[in-house]
């Protein structure tokens, strides 16, 4: 079996604790391979519709995406391994072919990364549940190596 070559892991987050788990896998795998991790925040529809209606602000946004980035550097971190963050929407108001799962797949792409990691256990709370319906999407169509986890 060839050795794989991994230079960046990309792994979708919503701000749950099945997509903390998925951070430290994608986190295990980068250290392993003298990687990076990059860690695409994706706002589901409940978020994206309450900043369309005014309901929730960029501020709000802003607060909880970086106490939990906070949390994602400290996992990077104990690892030794380099991780970036981004913020994105997996879901529109205006646009009806985006999908969560083309958000993750088009920033892999992007990105140039060599792997995916996506978690696979649904959510609970529908704010953050936007990782479950990207998995199934992500595991038919992404052309990198993904684990489910």
């Amino acid at each position: 079996m060839a050795d794989l070559d991994i230079e960046l892991v990309v792994v979708p987050v919503d701000g749950s604790p099945e997509s903390t788990t998925a951070v430290e896998y994608a986190v295990a795998i980068a250290d392993r391979y003298d990687a990076a991790v990059h860690a695409a925040y994706i706002l589901g529809e409940p978020r994206v519709r309450g900043l369309a209606d005014g309901t929730i602000t960029d501020a709000e946004i802003a607060t909880d995406t970086e106490s939990f980035s906070d949390r994602l550097d400290e996992i990077a971190a104990d690892a030794s391994v380099e991780l970036s963050t981004s913020v994105t929407r997996g879901f529109s108001t205006e646009i009806k072919t985006l999908h969560p799962g083309s958000v993750v797949l088009d920033t892999a792409e992007e990105l140039g990364a060599d792997f995916v990691v996506v978690p696979r256990e649904p959510a609970n709370d529908s704010d953050t549940d936007v990782l479950e319906k990207a998995a199934e999407y992500v595991l038919l169509y992404a052309s990198q190596p993904v684990l489910s986890v």
